[in-house]
């Protein structure tokens, strides 16, 4: 690839994330939904509940960092740490439910240890149809708890799966991953602000 073709392909790839972000900040609706997860973390986060943030691979990235910027502050590092936890971070709890369980368990296990009625769960993934998220959305709902996804256009099984569902306006996964990112700092924004002003 000589230095022409490079040049023209990461113009192309912003273009694309660029055209997205447009689409997504004239869709009224797509934007009401991250409002409504937004207010319902911050319900939760008052009420003293747990939110746990759970993906696989990219969107195990983008969970971590989803945990980190509540916990350590997103614009605000002079306000106490919030009570989230992304699951994706126990390698040797990852490893053990993945060895005697099953890795279609690795999430549903730790939500039966750590998660509480009126709780909240945020699991992302770009097709919708990770076996190990749905599983933990069943669980989590039979514990009383809110179930939240960040998807693709589509939506996957998720859709069905989820009580709120944020879809990317993508099928590609590196833009969805970039649409989830975006929507993440969009709600630690809103939630750092409506906490601690």
């Amino acid at each position: 690839m000589d230095s022409k073709t490079k040049i023209q392909l990461i113009q192309r790839r912003f273009g694309e994330s660029q055209a997205l972000l447009k689409i997504l900040s004239l869709d009224l609706s797509a934007i009401k939904v991250i409002v409504r997860i937004s207010e319902e973390i911050i319900r939760r986060l008052r009420a003293g509940s747990l939110v746990a943030v759970f993906g696989n691979g990219g969107s195990a990235a983008d969970a971590q960092h989803f945990a980190a910027e509540l916990i350590g502050g997103y614009a605000n590092h002079h306000r106490r740490a919030l009570n989230v936890l992304a699951l994706s971070t126990n390698t040797s709890a990852l490893t053990a439910i993945g060895n005697d369980y099953g890795y279609d368990e690795v999430f549903s296990r730790q939500i039966e240890a750590h998660g509480k009625k009126d709780g909240l769960v945020i699991g992302i993934s770009t097709s919708g149809n990770s076996k190990n998220i749905l599983k933990a959305f069943k669980k989590a709902k039979g514990m009383g708890m809110l179930c939240v996804g960040l998807t693709g256009a589509r939506g996957g099984k998720m859709k069905d799966a989820a009580h709120i569902i944020f879809r990317a306006p993508s099928e590609s996964t590196p833009r969805i991953q970039e649409i989830h990112i975006n929507t993440i700092h969009a709600i630690c924004e809103i939630v750092e602000r409506e906490l601690f002003g």
